[in-house]
């Protein structure tokens, strides 16, 4: 009879404690839930502007290559109006030619192709020459795997608010088993156990990134 205040004073203790760590488990699983499914729609909003950025850069490499194609057939008439002597067959061609593609030409015409054996084959070979469109559609491209990357790193991160949501709930487990039990050092054991998992969770909660 004389052990049962003691008795009644551990349990309560042991009551308060748990109280507090289900309080405690019961916040951080709404917590980590909804952050879980923040980086879900994070994932999701990213991985379609990775797609969405990669169709515009297939539709900039497809004109950027109809582009050069273009350019290329004019060159190459160039060239046999040129052997031709026709001037003007050579000037009508050279206002087809694209901007960058014109410059270029210029350029290479500078280097007196048709003497020096050393020059570039084409406007096309010159080396600060570059296909606008072509390179509009590499900078997408790099810019799509960007966002891509970040999608899965934002999946990956989901994933873990997920996997720290089910540890929470083990908590609650551990929780619910301790107070099953009426010996004090099993009950006091169990919820040891849960205590140190509900430290592990929330360091892990704590270390995520968050939206």
């Amino acid at each position: 009879m004389g052990e049962r205040p003691a008795q009644r004073s551990w349990e309560k203790v042991v009551e308060i404690l748990e109280v507090s760590v289900l309080a405690i488990v019961a916040m951080a699983t709404a917590f980590s839930g909804y952050q879980g499914t923040q980086w879900g729609g994070e994932q999701a909003r990213l991985y379609g502007t990775a797609s969405s950025t990669r169709f515009e850069a297939e539709a900039a490499s497809t004109f950027g290559g109809q582009e050069l194609v273009a350019d290329s057939s004019f060159f190459t008439a160039w060239l046999q109006a040129h052997r031709a002597g026709d001037r003007q067959l050579e000037a009508m061609l050279e206002r087809r030619f694209t901007p960058d593609y014109a410059e270029a030409f210029r350029e290479w015409l500078a280097t007196d192709p048709f003497k020096d054996p050393d020059a570039p084959p084409g406007p096309a070979a010159m080396p600060g020459y570059s296909n606008p469109s072509m390179t509009k559609a590499a900078r997408l491209n790099a810019q799509a795997s960007r966002y891509f990357d970040a999608g899965t790193a934002a999946r990956e991160t989901a994933n873990k608010y997920v996997r720290l949501t089910v540890l929470f709930a083990s908590v609650l487990f551990l929780v619910a088993v301790a107070q099953r039990f009426r010996l004090r050092g099993a009950r006091i054991g169990a919820n040891a156990l849960a205590l140190a998992l509900l430290a592990y969770t929330v360091y892990g909660v704590v270390a995520l990134p968050r939206i």
